[in-house]
């Protein structure tokens, strides 16, 4: 069950990193990396480093996301093409 999860798991990371790849508006990427960083610290609370989950979640999901967030306010969200 643990492995059928984690493996799930690593399936979003997949499809969120290709996501904000692929997506146009920045906001958007920024969403998308923050889910990335969560769905990282959850496989690392599942592992058993919840020291690792912790600090992931912390600054991966939450500052590093409110930097990019407040960074946008300073550029344009769209791209030109």
């Amino acid at each position: 069950m643990n492995d059928l999860l984690i493996f799930l798991l690593f399936v979003v990371l997949i499809a969120s990193a290709i996501a904000a790849l692929k997506v146009r508006d920045l906001l958007a990427a920024v969403f998308c990396l923050t889910a990335f960083s969560f769905g990282a610290a959850l496989v690392y609370a599942l592992m058993g480093a919840t020291d690792v989950a912790f600090t992931e979640a912390v600054v991966g999901a939450g500052v590093s996301g409110v930097f990019i967030i407040v960074a946008l306010f300073f550029v344009d969200r769209r791209s030109k093409d």
